[in-house]
């Protein structure tokens, strides 16, 4: 005789029954969230040093074209000649690479699990950070790709003679390439708005901030961030009018 399993709860109604738990994803958000923020703390130390060394132009042609040698010959006998400026490049392009997929990957994420869009008061602030982070950070890699063509490369400088900084930088943002000069200004502006955000979002990563220390933060953040972004458009802006 075959035995009848009952479907019913003790009440004499159906049982529901449990839905799956959901599985925890394979890396945690706190270790997404650290990529994010040591690829961060890398590529702002470069770009205060890379900011420095672009100064170097306003002390004539030979003080900048100097420093390009002088970089490329740092640790010359033990990596050879460009060796030192090859382990930047892969040590860069591993930190850009892991802040995009830690980003991606938590960008997802958060998508994924917020079926019920923002809540009126929310909505603003969630749109603006989430647009300046993504189309900023669309921004940026664009204008680093061709930063990279133009004056690194030379392959779409008009000038484009390997080490001859000067001459590289003056053909580049001449009077008639306004245009470059433009599109220039409009990338560092997207640098500073993702910059200002991704240093404040680095201090709750590492558990800097607090409720009093919020504002104090926020302001040195702005201040870093404009301050870094100054000195890289002071440059294309000298060269456009006649200032170098």
């Amino acid at each position: 005789m075959a035995t009848q399993v009952s479907t019913k709860g003790a009440a004499g109604k159906p049982s529901t029954p449990k839905p799956p738990a959901a599985r925890r994803p394979l890396l945690p958000a706190v270790l997404l969230k650290f990529v994010i923020a040591a690829s961060s703390v890398l590529l702002v130390l470069y770009l205060v040093v890379h900011m420095l060394g672009n100064l170097q132009i306003f002390f004539g042609p030979e003080n900048i074209d100097g420093y390009a040698v002088w970089i490329r010959t740092i640790l010359a006998p033990l990596l050879g000649n460009e060796g030192f400026v090859w382990v930047i490049r892969v040590v860069l392009t591993l930190a850009v690479v892991g802040h995009i997929w830690a980003a991606t990957l938590l960008a997802l994420r958060a998508k994924k699990a917020r079926p019920v869009k923002y809540a009126a008061g929310n909505k603003v602030k969630g749109n603006y950070t989430t647009r300046t982070m993504r189309w900023g950070g669309v921004i940026v890699l664009l204008f680093i790709v061709y930063h990279i063509l133009d004056l690194t490369t030379g392959t779409l400088n008009p000038n484009g003679e390997h080490l001859a900084v000067w001459d590289n930088v003056h053909a580049d943002f001449a009077p008639d390439r306004w245009y470059v000069t433009i599109w220039y200004v409009v990338a560092l502006l997207a640098i500073f708005f993702h910059l200002r955000h991704g240093l404040w979002s680095a201090t709750q990563t590492f558990g800097w901030s607090s409720n009093r220390r919020e504002p104090i933060l926020k302001a040195i953040a702005t201040a870093f961030s404009g301050l870094l972004v100054l000195g890289f458009l002071i440059v294309p802006i000298s060269v456009t009018f006649g200032w170098i």
